[in-house]
Order: structure tokens, then sequence, then C-alpha cells
């Protein structure tokens, strides 16, 4: 029983898994707050640009 504790105490494999949850957590959390601070200037950006082409003279002829 001693072994056991010794071994399972020394092995270390569990601890790589919870490194790459933490890091794709991170990732995960940067592209929602990246997402969010782009999603409202894209759709202002596309309407100004959809107002321009539509008040175009070029375009109509």
């Amino acid at each position: 029983m001693i072994n056991f504790i010794t071994n399972f105490r020394k092995d270390e494999d569990g601890a790589v898994t919870v490194d790459w949850v933490v890091l794709t957590a991170a990732v995960v959390g940067l592209a929602i707050a990246a997402y969010g601070a782009i999603q409202g200037n894209t759709s202002d950006v596309l309407a100004a640009t959809g107002t321009a082409v539509l008040g175009a003279s070029d375009y109509l002829n």
C-alpha cells in the first residue's frame, strides 16, 4: 500500500492535462473578448459602407 501511494504521488501524467485545459480555456476566453470588441464596430462599418455605395452616383449609372 505504501508503494502505491508513493507511485501515485510521483505520477505527473494528469498535470499535463490540467495545463492544456487551462490554456485552452484562456484561448477561448480571449477569442470571446475579441469577438465582443470587434462585433459592434463591424456592424457600424458595414452600415456606413452600404450607405456610401447606395449614395454613389456611379452605382446608379
